[in-house]
């Protein structure tokens, strides 16, 4: 990733560590030159007030002075002398004690050109002095004793600008292993704080596009494993809230459907009712204007107009009694009444009712069962299932006019069916044939007076007993069918 955080955390700590190995060897060659001429002179002063105090307290001729000026000597790699007011060497640390009183004599009176004073109070003198020869450089220091004596000390400035040579050559290399070893292990331990974090950020992702399958493994309780719990917390919570969301937006859909289709049921129902009641109400109206203007004076004619307006009046009567009827079963206000009947003698007093209109048509009627049969249901409701089957089976029976009722027993439930000969219902009707209104043969409907009802009467009153009806084409003509209970359960 061009804007990783390994990335740039690697190269802020690697930037650090270079520059902190930069410093150093700044500073080294800037400062330890200047460093080091100051130790030196320090060690030489320490020495000196050593021996001015040991001088002071008499103790400058003990044994354990000397051995102590000797290590402290030897550390600092001082050479001394010590020279008594006669000019006598008292005391002194080199082989060669006249070369090196040759040297502070030089430094006493000023003839080495290439001294640099460094310090100078009213008891010692301090100088740093170069000998061409050897090439070397010393640090000088000239003092009197608070016993009359003289104390010449002197030290070997080492070559520094080498010594700084080597220490800044040591410390490039020391600082490249450090910054390849920072880098390996600074690379390594961002890895491990970001891969948690492009965990998290894969998490995210896939959480804006709903996927809350991914979870995030914890590893430990750190700030990014407890940010992770967090995002596991939020992706169930999201995900249980969409599920939520999507159930409410599914059952307002379903609302809104079911408020279009109540809308739509009722502009078609007004549209049904207005169109069945338009014929009758033109022909009562047509006729009972005849009869107030006298169109026709015979009593015979005055008995048809009557006849028509009659008969009309009881079609809307019968068409307002099959609405009442199927309002009050689709809104479950219509109370139905189980009881034990026999079925048998329920049909043959449907068969007796419509024998007039069969004989009128010629149409034979023939019951398959033997009684009694016993059913549980609403018995007025079932004799208006049967009604409705057998006046549907006598208007539409055809060919050899002939209906068949058969009474099949079963474990449970009793199952009737009404046979009539005649053409079958075209299979793309068959599933709205118990929709209101609805009339597979209109102008054969109008005929005999129907009005599209009674099958949605049936489907009610099957449905208020919980029990199923239907219809079959057969090669010879249609059967209906329904189902009661024929135990007490």
């Amino acid at each position: 990733m061009k804007h990783s955080i390994t990335g740039k955390i690697t190269a802020i700590m690697l930037s650090l560590v270079a520059g902190t190995v930069l410093l150093c060897w700044f500073i080294n060659t800037t400062l330890l030159e200047t460093y080091y001429v100051e130790h030196k002179q320090q060690k030489l002063l320490d020495t000196y007030e050593m021996v001015n105090n040991a001088s002071i307290s008499g103790e400058a001729g003990t044994e354990e002075f000397a051995i102590r000026l000797e290590k402290e000597c030897a550390n600092s790699n001082i050479t001394r002398m010590i020279i008594g007011s006669d000019n006598i060497i008292i005391d002194s640390n080199v082989g060669d004690d006249e070369t090196l009183l040759l040297q502070f004599l030089e430094l006493i009176f000023r003839k080495n050109k290439n001294a640099e004073i460094l310090e100078s109070t009213d008891r010692y003198v301090v100088e740093k002095m170069s000998d061409k020869r050897l090439k070397t450089e010393y640090l000088v220091l000239c003092g009197s004793l608070s016993d009359g004596n003289s104390l010449l000390m002197r030290t070997a400035l080492e070559s520094i600008k080498e010594s700084v040579e080597i220490a800044n050559r040591f410390l490039a290399y020391v600082g490249v292993a450090a910054v390849i070893l920072c880098a390996v292990i600074i690379y390594a331990v961002t890895r491990k704080i970001t891969n948690p974090i492009l965990q998290l950020a894969d998490i995210s992702s896939r959480m804006t596009n709903l996927d809350f399958d991914a979870k995030f493994q914890s590893r430990g309780k750190n700030e990014i494993d407890m940010l992770g719990e967090h995002m596991n917390q939020l992706s169930e919570t999201l995900e249980q809230t969409i599920s939520e969301l999507k159930s409410a937006n599914n059952e307002l859909k379903i609302d809104i459907e079911k408020k279009t289709e109540i809308d739509e049921m009722r502009k078609e129902f007004i549209s049904n009712v207005s169109h069945e009641l338009k014929t009758p109400i033109a022909l009562i109206q047509g006729y009972a204007e005849g009869l107030q203007e006298c169109i026709n004076d015979d009593a015979d004619s005055r008995e048809f107009y009557c006849d028509v307006i009659m008969d009309e009046a009881d079609k809307m009567n019968q068409l307002v009694k099959n609405l009442l009827t199927l309002n009050q079963l689709e809104s479950g206000s219509e109370q139905v009444v189980f009881e034990r009947f026999d079925l048998i003698e329920v049909i043959l007093g449907v068969v007796n009712a419509t024998a007039i209109l069969r004989e009128q048509s010629g149409i034979a009627l023939q019951v398959h069962g033997t009684g009694p049969q016993y059913v549980w249901a609403d018995e007025f409701k079932t004799e208006q299932v049967l009604t409705n089957y057998i006046s549907n089976a006598i208007h539409y029976a055809a060919g050899e006019k002939r209906i068949e009722i058969f009474v099949r027993p079963k474990t449970e439930t009793v199952r009737v069916e009404v046979f009539n000969t005649g053409n079958p219902i075209p299979e793309d009707e068959l599933e709205h044939i118990w929709d209101k209104f609805y009339k597979v043969d209109k102008a054969r409907t109008r005929e005999y007076g129907g009005n599209g009802i009674g099958l949605s009467i049936v489907k009610a009153i099957m449905d208020s007993f919980h029990r199923e009806c239907g219809v079959e084409n057969l090669e010879d003509g249609v059967r209906f069918w329904f189902e009661l209970d024929c135990k007490s359960q």
